[in-house]
Formats: C-alpha cells, structure tokens, sequence
C-alpha cells in the first residue's frame, strides 16, 4: 500500500476517534490534576497606584515547571473583595491588562492578571507542535493555582468569584469553565472553540494560515483535539456565562463564535455588538454590570462611560 494511502487511513482512523469521543462526556480531565497541597511560594512586588487602585507584580510556583508571572489589582478601600482572573490573548501578556485590571478593580474586585506559558516562554504564542497542547494543559493547571491564590487572601471573598479573557483568553476560559468548580461567572469576549476552531473553516478544514505537512497536521490535531475548550464547555454549568461576540469581527468568525455559544449550557447570555475584534465601550460597560450582578462588585457610573484607559493602540493584529 502507498505511503501516502497508509497516512490517509491512519488520519481517517483517527479523525473518526476524535469525533465520536468528542460527542462524548469522556473527557481526559485527569490532565489537570496537580498537586492542591504544594506550597505557592507566592512573591509581591508593589509597583504603582492608579485611580486608587494598588498594582502588583506578582508571581507563584507552577505546579507543572517553572513560576507564572502576572499582576495583582487590589483597591485602597478594605475588603472582602469578589476575585476575578483577567486573561490576555495571543499574542500578549498580563502587563497588557493594566487598564482593564484598574478598570475592574475601582469597583470591589482583587483582579490577578497571569501570564500564559507562551507569554513566559517568550516567541510565536502558537508553535502548531504537539507543544501546544502540553502548554494549554500547562496554562490550565497555572489557572487553577491562580484561584488558589485568590482564595488564600484573607481581603477576598471565596463565594465571588469570577473571569473574564478575551480572544484567546476567552477560548481558553471555555475549556477552564468546564474544568474549575469554583468560579461563580465567567465572561468570555470574542471567543471560539479554540485553536483547532480558530483555524479551520466552516466545513473542518485546516486554513491555509496552518503551515504544516499533512503528517504534521495530523499530529497537532491529535494533540490538540482532546483538550479543544469547545469540548468542555457545556460542563460551565452552574456557573454562568457572559458572551460577547462581534459582527465585524476579523480575528474570529461568526460561524465559531456561534459554535461555541451553541456548545454552551443554557445558563449563559450572549450579546453580539455592531464592532471589529476589539469590541467597544459598550462592551467594557456591560463587563461592569455583569459582575455587579453576578459577584456584587459595584454597578457602572458616570466615570466609567469612556471604558478603561487604553493607550493608543495601533491596528489590532489577526490573532486570536
């Protein structure tokens, strides 16, 4: 038999195993498992205050290699705070969050800004080698940690809390909803399914923006499948779900974006805005009074209508 043939049955083989265990509830979640006992070895660096909000560089041992990295928000005013995980997207990092971590925190929240591993490592975010999934096993294992850490503060309430990523960040919330019990809400901005999702088009192709061999192509599926967030997103439940999506999106499409909605429980709102990939003020608002209502943080007013202060931004890269 041809090589070539042989791949093709191989990756057929395959393919259809992934499917049928994808309309499954075997989920492989002991992936995730890390020892809760071992120590945070937490750091805390005070570097600066805005808007009466505290900001940390803080950082804490992974269970997996190394130490994540990241900032802590935490208002002037006593506690006990709601605690909300902001995750940045790919490329980017937890520094980026600064304006969204003061524009939360000013309302009652201790907000914790982690780097994800391939902002730790440094390069091209994604490597499209099985390397990306050990590194999205990673970040999730990193995450978990991070609410250990919110939990551990005494100015924190542990009933309250909640996440908000977008892009990436929001891919990825998917995939930590279906797998972290302890959250009450989460708020997932311009999200889809996840990698495999971002790349493929309407009818399950890789796009052209992959570059790999057919062989390759199948070893990053393979690696990437079982660990896709719109495989585990329908476990979010009871916590509730916030989903702003994108008309004019042009990071991720609205055939994705609507996937992922569908894949969710019912205890979700969806609100799609008139916006590219970066979304709008409406949205930054509409962030506020979700966790208002969800976590008790305090509701938007007249200062917030402008959204958080963002530097000049140049053009938003395609990446998710």
């Amino acid at each position: 038999m041809p090589t070539y043939r042989l791949f093709s049955l191989i990756f057929l083989a395959i393919s259809s195993w992934l499917t049928a265990t994808a309309q499954t509830s075997e989920l492989p979640l002991h992936l995730f498992s890390y020892d809760k006992t071992a120590p945070l070895a937490f750091t805390d660096s005070l570097i600066g205050t805005q808007q009466g909000v505290h900001i940390h560089k803080v950082s804490y041992a992974s269970p997996v290699k190394g130490r994540v990295s990241g900032l802590l928000f935490i208002p002037s005013v006593k506690g006990p705070f709601a605690g909300i995980l902001l995750q940045h997207g790919a490329p980017g990092t937890a520094m980026n969050q600064t304006p969204r971590g003061v524009y939360l925190a000013r309302h009652g929240a201790v907000v914790l800004a982690t780097n994800a591993p391939f902002a730790e490592r440094g390069g091209d975010p994604i490597q499209f080698t099985p390397a990306d999934s050990v590194e999205q096993v990673t970040y999730m294992i990193n995450l978990q940690r991070a609410v250990d850490l919110l939990i551990s503060r005494p100015d924190v309430d542990p009933n309250r809390l909640g996440y908000v990523g977008r892009s990436h960040g929001g891919a990825m919330g998917a995939l930590f909803a279906g797998i972290e019990r302890r959250l009450k809400t989460y708020i997932l901005v311009v999200a889809d399914g996840g990698l495999i999702a971002h790349f493929s088009s309407e009818k399950g192709e890789l796009s052209d923006q992959v570059p790999l061999t057919c062989e390759q192509r199948k070893r990053w599926i393979a690696a990437m499948q079982p660990i896709e967030p719109i495989r585990y997103i329908h476990r979010a439940a009871p916590a509730s779900l916030f989903m702003q999506s994108a008309r004019q999106d042009e990071a991720v499409s609205t055939f994705a974006a609507e996937q992922l909605q569908k894949a969710a429980p019912a205890n979700k709102v969806i609100k799609w805005y008139d916006a590219g990939h970066r979304l709008n003020t409406q949205s930054y608002i509409d962030q506020l009074a979700w966790f208002h209502d969800q976590l008790g943080t305090t509701a938007p007013g007249p200062d917030d209508q402008k959204g958080p202060d963002f530097p000049d931004a140049a053009a938003p890269k395609k990446n998710p």
